[in-house]
């Protein structure tokens, strides 16, 4: 059994961006990698890998597609051919590739806001449009929810090349039913646009929700998308740079994967590895233990606020382990972010790195032990109120 709440000093190592970005004196709750080690199935691959000796070019083996399409098929009894699975360094350089590929200067690409920082960074990266669509955002005491304005999803979607979708959503934690799934691939299919769906959070449930991959929905809307998940998120291991395109449609696989090798996108070695093992089912009885302590993670955040932070709204998340809080009702003058940082000596993520609707928000990573989580929002808790 793993114990969530032991974390090693993160500091020792000096190159973990999420620990040494800021001062020793700010409590980095940002940038989204949990605190947790891999599991140790994945660290003995790792070993094994190392004490080898040779570490030589390796490239994906046919063996490790066979692993994802067994993994799509028993989590979802979504069957996929092996040959279906392209290997890409993370979702990051996946939709990135989709844009380029797919959408152009006259056709670009449709995010829903606010949405994760790097959807917003494509329209810089590859020189196409971003077509906002913002979220109606509703609030119901001091909890936040956000839906989909469908009249002007599809009155903006029309004019992309692709559709990139969030789900589960970063950072809103939303897991999309199978009617919006639906009704959102019908929209596209009816104006020809490609479906780019960022499923990186799929694994990463809480409280028992379920999760349905869009492609699943239907053989007309497989042919339609393409699918990016990772093992990163789910068994931290983001630093390993190993991400899977799912691409059941031969004719925009072609077409993907072309691009992938003309940037020359390889995985490292001990990447490939370790997605072998972590999709192997060898860390399953880990991850039903993360999940659990992610779901108390999260309730613990949700009561905190309700609590001490009356005037503080934020989203309790079906997934992921980031929470969703907005500050725009407390006497806080312009960025949380930026408070929180000078008065708490709490690091968290700007809200308006996620869209314009981010202003006066801020994302916070739950994904560490309880204890730090708690001297986080204490220190959060004392600065706002001492306004």
């Amino acid at each position: 059994m793993t114990d969530f709440n032991l974390i090693p000093d993160r500091r020792k190592n000096s190159m973990f961006t999420k620990w040494t970005a800021y001062p020793k004196d700010i409590l980095p709750m940002w940038v989204a990698d949990m605190d947790f080690p891999a599991p140790r199935p994945i660290l003995e691959t790792l070993h094994k890998q190392i004490e080898h000796g040779v570490l030589g070019y390796e490239m994906p083996a046919s063996t490790l597609k066979e692993t994802v399409a067994a993994r799509m098929n028993a989590l979802y009894n979504w069957k996929i051919k092996p040959e279906a699975v392209v290997t890409v360094t993370g979702i990051v350089s996946g939709f990135s590739v989709a844009a380029r590929v797919f959408a152009s200067p006259k056709r670009g690409v449709a995010i829903q806001t606010p949405v994760y920082n790097e959807f917003h960074e494509i329209k810089n990266n590859v020189g196409v449009p971003q077509i906002d669509i913002p979220f109606v955002k509703k609030v119901n005491g001091n909890v936040l929810n956000y839906e989909i304005d469908w009249d002007l999803l599809e009155q903006r979607v029309k004019k992309a090349g692709i559709f990139l979708l969030c789900n589960p959503h970063n950072p809103l934690g939303i897991i999309f039913s199978k009617k919006e799934l639906t009704r959102m691939a019908e929209i596209c299919i009816r104006h020809k646009v490609v479906i780019v769906s960022d499923e990186i959070h799929s694994e990463l449930l809480l409280s028992g929700n379920q999760f349905t991959p869009m492609a699943k929905l239907g053989r007309e809307i497989e042919k339609n998308t393409i699918t990016l998940v990772s093992p990163s998120k789910t068994f931290n291991i983001p630093g390993l740079f190993c991400g899977f395109a799912i691409i059941p449609n031969p004719e925009l696989r072609a077409r993907f994967e072309n691009e992938v090798n003309h940037l020359r996108l390889h995985v490292g070695s001990l990447g490939l590895h370790a997605a072998n093992t972590a999709f192997s089912g060898k860390c399953d009885a880990w991850l039903k233990e993360l999940r659990k302590y992610l779901t108390d993670n999260r309730d613990f955040v949700t009561g905190y606020v309700s609590e001490h932070m009356p005037n503080v709204r934020l989203t309790i998340p079906d997934a992921t382990y980031l929470a969703w809080l907005d500050f725009t009702q407390t006497e806080i003058e312009g960025s949380p972010y930026e408070f929180f940082l000078k008065n708490a000596k709490v690091a968290v993520s700007e809200g308006k790195i996620f869209g314009k609707a981010g202003a006066g928000h801020i994302r916070l990573n739950f994904g560490t032990s309880r204890e730090l989580l708690k001297r986080g929002l204490d220190r959060m808790n004392k600065a706002l109120h001492s306004i």
